[in-house]
């Protein structure tokens, strides 16, 4: 059977999501074993589950196989969920070659085949400059929307949630303090296990509550990764060559969830836990939110309030769009950036814009400033110095309308982006964009376009077929509103 780690907001619902799936959840966090009421193994991970820093999605890092079926299940707990794998996995092993340095707290290097990597100077001994080599290991893998590198570092180690073997440490330790720390270095030595010679071993929190045989267990497990980590660099050069990958024991993947995904979260939670609507919507929100809805959770299933839990339908139309955006945001007067997903991974920031209208019930209009030069895509206008975007968007809608304007505000033409449901966060309006669009000249012609994009990307196998359907159902729905 495989098994899985679970940490961040999603940890509840995607607990009993992989538990209805067959996947044992181990190292249980003490909320989750509270929760859920019963017992949890501690024992080593196949695959480990991370939110991202920016809470949008999941990273899925571990054994091949191991990673293959968690993210497959994941890949359909809906319509808008999109699924990358990692170039530079967790744990690879690259030469790399430094091609920036000088500033900030970390040097740029180059680990081949156009994948960039971040170097930290305080992990390098000695100065870092432009032209260096070192044998570097992903430490921290980077998503494919994310504007940061993977962090490397010039040092091996193996990493699993009960202990770390690593090249840069000697002896035995403990990531915890107290008696249990001592005991845990101390049973160290009624292992069957020997620590691999030129490595160090420390343990985890997570160990904390492991057993004599998990410990051994997963002792053994670490030793023979890397044994086999050895045996992948046992051809290597001594020293640093060529950028290249040399070694990608385990493999990375990121699951990232849209508007739909969330609610369907929310219905994975809702079977354990009192849950508001929204609670995964608003939790990816803000990182304070995180706070306020539990304790609106807390105080609701203390007092019997159990409407908030909802029912298990997925109907997310109680969702409180205006009491979340009241307080974290966005309203009227804040500045929003937008922030257009593409099916590949990669995210392009389309500038930001001035929120001049809002409305609590989801729906706000954010304007911008254009520069002069160049045309406005497929309406063939020019672009002028003056001319204003005025974009309507509304959460949970699979398109939104960008109509540009001209200094004395005469309509150039309407551009109707047609996305997966759109998701108005404090800082950022976020979605994925699905190619296939719909335009209005200023003359009213209406014309959908770029259709051969989206049919392009389910060939390449980025956007699913019935996303695609539907995709092509709203643009259709659009041009025909659009003619009236």
């Amino acid at each position: 059977m495989t098994t899985a780690r679970v940490r961040g907001i999603y940890t509840t619902a995607l607990t009993r999501l992989l538990s209805e799936a067959g996947v044992e959840v181990v190292q249980a966090s003490e909320p989750i074993r509270e929760r859920f009421d019963r017992s949890f193994e501690t024992e080593p991970a196949d695959a480990s589950l991370e939110t991202t820093r920016d809470r949008q999605a999941v990273e899925i890092s571990g054994e091949p196989d191991a990673v293959e079926t968690v993210a497959d299940e994941l890949a359909g707990l809906a319509i808008d969920t999109f699924r990358w794998e990692a170039d530079a996995p967790r744990g690879a092993v690259f030469d790399a070659a430094v091609i920036e340095a000088g500033g900030g707290s970390g040097a740029v290097v180059d680990l081949g085949d156009g994948r960039r990597g971040y170097l930290k100077y305080d992990d390098v001994d000695g100065y870092v400059d432009a032209g260096n080599r070192y044998r570097v290991q992903v430490r921290e893998p980077a998503p494919p929307w994310d504007d940061d590198r993977p962090l490397v570092a010039p040092t091996l180690a193996v990493e699993d949630g009960l202990c770390t073997l690593s090249r840069d440490r000697s002896g035995v330790s403990a990531a915890l303090r107290g008696e249990r720390a001592d005991e845990l270095v101390g049973m160290t030595d009624l292992l069957s296990v020997d620590v691999p010679e030129g490595w160090g071993l420390r343990w985890q929190q997570a160990a904390a509550d492991a057993n004599l045989e998990a410990m051994g267990t997963a002792l053994e497990r670490a030793v023979d990764r890397v044994r086999a980590l050895e045996d992948a660099l046992a051809d290597a050069p001594d020293e640093p060559g060529e950028p290249g990958l040399h070694a990608a024991p385990r493999t990375t993947a990121w699951c990232w969830f849209g508007r739909e995904s969330r609610f369907a979260l929310d219905d994975y939670r809702r079977r354990v836990e009192t849950t508001m609507p929204g609670h995964h919507r608003t939790k990816a929100a803000d990182r304070a939110a995180s706070a306020a809805v539990d304790f609106a959770e807390a105080i609701c299933e203390s007092t019997g309030a159990g409407a908030i839990g909802g029912d298990e339908s997925g109907d997310d139309d109680r969702f409180p769009f205006a009491a979340v955006a009241r307080q974290f945001g966005p309203v009227r007067g804040d500045r929003l950036e937008i922030g257009h997903g593409k099916p590949d991974g990669r995210r392009i920031s389309l500038g930001r814009g001035e929120v001049t209208d809002w409305d609590p019930e989801g729906a706000l209009t954010l304007e911008r400033s254009m520069r002069g030069g160049g045309t406005y895509d497929a309406l063939g206008v020019s672009k002028e110095e003056g001319d204003v975007a005025v974009t309507k968007f509304r959460e949970g809608r699979w398109w939104y309308p960008t109509t540009y304007k001209a200094a004395d505000g005469t309509a150039k033409g309407t551009y109707v982006n047609v996305c997966t449901p759109v998701e108005l966060f404090p800082e950022t309006i976020r979605y994925v964009d699905l190619y296939v669009d719909v335009i209005r000249g200023a003359d009213g012609t209406v014309e959908i376009v770029d259709a051969d994009e989206l049919d392009a990307a389910v060939d390449d196998g980025l956007v699913s077929a019935s996303l695609a359907e539907k995709a092509t159902s709203v643009a259709e729905a659009v041009e025909r509103a659009l003619s009236k």
